[in-house]
């Protein structure tokens, strides 16, 4: 029979983590998390900068791949990869990377843009030189998402730098993109971004109720924001469906401003559609709502028991949640939910 080489997401806290750690790829942190065990030197850990809630629970995302891993760095990004797959993480500082004087005058390149184009660069190096050409899931977590810097808002700074780096290293813009997610982290923070990638192409998966993300139109920016939906990737013994950071939006429109509850549930219609559509392109899946792991990002913590009574009412309580507080990409946005599943498929002899 083959060997199982499939992907696995755990989310634990600092007293569940122990055992062997030959398999795994790599870990997010959150909420300052104190670091992790000694067993663990060489795995990358990408530090987030977002408030775990309720509390201060210390938590690590965790994924592993059923495989021997290796580690290893290139630049400014640490990694660590099997035979099929790489994880990597990089971190930056605004503040090593200074823009011109005009910058303020939106005449030349914000100290964030420079930050995220050099992030990109960075990535895109990496996954030539080790030779895994497809980006799968990327995470990023960029401080004051929100605030406009030179008249122009933070993160649209970031959707045009990111588009300039993949543009300089020849990858696709729109259509062929990873599942993305990009939220806010505290104030003076360091740009944060880790990914997954692959040696084989994943099937790109966009929601029928939203217009595709790479193609709004320009009142939401210059350049649009580069991620597919979701992706689902076919590897020997599972697949993996990687659902991107998803909100209360039909079409392109923020729908229920200011209602958190109806936002929630809206968040949950698209995220079914998308779970809908992934069975549909392949087959043998099997998703379902109940099966997924779950990370929620909460604009507002007293908005908290509100967004939990509405999954709790639609998913059940035995699945895998943890939510985050964080700003969104759109301020009149009150959460965002984003979602991993895996679909084990029968041993083949």
């Amino acid at each position: 029979m083959r060997a199982r080489v499939g992907l696995n997401l755990a989310y634990v806290s600092r007293a569940e983590q122990a055992g062997g750690w030959d398999d795994v790829l790599g870990i997010a942190t959150f909420n300052g998390t104190p670091e992790v065990a000694a067993g663990a030197a060489g795995i990358p850990v990408a530090q987030v900068h977002t408030p775990v809630l309720p509390g201060d629970t210390h938590l690590y995302e965790v994924w592993s791949s059923e495989q021997p891993a290796e580690s290893g760095r290139r630049g400014r990004v640490s990694y660590r990869s099997t035979p099929e797959m790489l994880f990597g993480c990089v971190a930056l500082a605004e503040r090593d990377f200074v823009p011109s004087e005009s910058a303020d005058a939106g005449r030349h390149p914000s100290a964030l843009h420079l930050a995220t184009e050099y992030a990109y660069q960075e990535i895109c190096a990496t996954l030539e030189a080790q030779g895994y050409p497809h980006l799968l899931r990327v995470w990023n977590y960029l401080p004051d998402i929100n605030r406009d810097s030179g008249g122009t808002e933070r993160y649209r700074q970031f959707n045009t730098a990111r588009q300039h780096a993949l543009h300089t290293w020849g990858r696709a813009v729109a259509g062929s993109v990873p599942a993305a997610s990009a939220l806010g982290a505290t104030s003076e923070s360091p740009l944060v971004v880790y990914f997954l990638a692959g040696r084989i192409a994943p099937l790109f998966v966009e929601n029928p109720r939203q217009v595709s993300a790479y193609h709004y139109p320009r009142e939401y920016g210059t350049h649009s924001p580069v991620f597919s939906r979701a992706a689902l990737l076919r590897q020997a013994t599972s697949l993996t469906l990687f659902i991107s950071g998803t909100a209360s939006i039909v079409g392109h429109r923020s729908l229920h401003l200011g209602d958190t509850a109806a936002q929630t549930r809206e968040t949950l219609t698209n995220i079914e559609a998308l779970v809908e559509e992934a069975n549909r392109r392949a087959s043998d899946a099997h998703f379902d709502l109940a099966t997924l792991a779950y990370k929620v990002y909460v604009r507002r913590p007293a908005d908290l028991p509100v967004i939990q009574a509405q999954l709790a009412s639609a998913i059940g309580a035995r699945t895998q949640i943890i939510y985050l507080q964080a700003d969104i990409c759109r301020q009149d946005l009150l959460v965002e939910i984003e979602a991993t599943g895996i679909c084990r498929l029968a041993a083949v002899a």
